[in-house]
């Protein structure tokens, strides 16, 4: 630019202000101020591969937050600040969630939220570790996503060993309660660090407690044939099976099951993918009839949840514990904020370091972080009965009661 038209642009910035100004001694509206920044908040998921039902919904539940925080006035310590969703699609691989937080740091991300999988999380927390970004875990439930030092990490769910845990002492419950039908246990799960995190502990807590594994068979990501493990199911003849799988294989193996009809005196799932899902009751009412899973549940007896089941519903869309726990995360993440009163990421790290947030659908106690992880967090166990989730423990709020063992299986 040449210093005439530099002189030009500065005529034309003064002419625009006194015109501004003349507009407003008329009596129209006039710009006080401007208008704070946006505070741009990186919501990564995998929403595209064999993840991207989940990721979909996780992410869903993310911007169904934002949206109300931005319309209830946004930020309000930093003056009305908008929140703005940098949207990012981890592809459903820990390579490309990786690479994402590092798009996601040169966008200028005040802090990151996702990315549902255990895989995925352990890269885009290493990576977002590296920036300083402050990482809100959704789900992403292997203990080691949290056990490495990150000072940025903070997983809002309850990890693999308080899951597990909770899960164990449930079914010794139940089934102490029935009689103890249940004595012989197959475990069927997924490769991932999910997967075969969840069957290692397994494998080494149930015959404590007077459980036989008869077997454990693991599949790849994706599967779309169980006939062969269904076949292993039958011939061993387990009276408790457990899944743990992804959604997509968890209805496939489910569906498989029912078809050959194949029945064990119970299924037990932990974390399963589609125990828990209105989607796959919805479709499927035969196969989940009677499955029982501890897995993430929102609190039946609070109104925000309810009425967050009733928006989320009105979009077509499933009420999933992805969609929940993400909607949950990115208000823990605006009340950091109105503390911090600042979107620097130190700032942010600080304060959800210091969270005692309790205003929200979980059926949780406040937040409280310990080397990251959300010791307020807990599991329930749910049935699918009379066509609906039930709450079955805890019996605090159970909205259902147990039946065990599984009647005669229908179809």
């Amino acid at each position: 630019m040449t210093r005439k038209d530099s002189s030009l642009s500065r005529r034309h910035v003064l002419a625009g202000a006194a015109a501004g100004a003349a507009v407003g001694s008329l009596g129209l509206p006039a710009i006080l101020g401007a208008q704070p920044a946006a505070i741009k908040v990186g919501i990564l998921h995998p929403v595209t591969g064999p993840l991207s039902y989940s990721g979909t919904q996780a992410r869903a539940g993310a911007q169904m937050a934002i949206e109300e925080i931005n319309a209830a006035g946004g930020i309000k310590s930093m003056g009305g600040a908008r929140l703005e969703a940098l949207l990012a699609d981890a592809q459903s691989r820990p390579d490309v969630g990786a690479a994402e937080v590092e798009k996601l740091n040169e966008a200028g991300a005040a802090a990151i939220v996702g990315p549902f999988a255990s895989g995925i999380a352990l890269a885009t927390t290493q990576a977002a570790a590296r920036h300083g970004i402050p990482h809100i875990v959704d789900v992403g439930v292997v203990d080691q996503v949290v056990t490495r030092g990150l000072a940025n990490t903070f997983r809002f769910g309850p990890g693999l060993k308080t899951i597990v845990d909770t899960a164990i002492g449930n079914l010794i419950k139940i089934n102490e309660g029935a009689g103890k039908p249940a004595r012989t246990v197959m475990i069927v799960h997924e490769e991932s660090a999910f997967g075969s995190g969840m069957a290692t502990t397994l494998n080494a807590e149930l015959p404590k407690h007077g459980f036989e594994i008869v077997e454990t068979i693991k599949h790849a990501n994706p599967t779309r044939d169980f006939s062969n493990i269904v076949l292993r199911v039958q011939a061993r003849k387990p009276d408790l099976l457990i899944p743990s799988n992804y959604y997509d294989e968890y209805v496939l193996f489910a569906r498989a099951l029912q078809q050959q009809r194949v029945a064990p005196k119970a299924i037990y799932s932990i974390l399963g993918g589609g125990a828990s899902s209105y989607k796959f009751l919805k479709e499927f009412p035969q196969a989940a009839s009677y499955v029982m899973d501890c897995n993430h549940w929102f609190d039946p007896r609070k109104a925000q949840a309810l009425a967050l089941k009733e928006k989320t519903e009105k979009r077509n869309l499933f009420f999933t514990y992805e969609v929940f726990l993400n909607y949950s995360c990115v208000y823990l993440l605006a009340d950091a904020l109105e503390r911090a009163g600042n979107a620097r990421r130190d700032a942010i790290t600080a304060a959800l370091a210091a969270s005692t947030l309790d205003r929200h659908v979980m059926p949780y106690g406040p937040t409280r972080f310990v080397n990251g992880q959300n010791t307020g967090a807990q599991p329930v166990t749910t049935q699918i009965l009379d066509r609906d989730i039930k709450v079955i423990f805890p019996l605090a709020f159970a909205s259902g009661n147990v039946v065990y063992p599984i009647p005669e299986r229908l179809g």
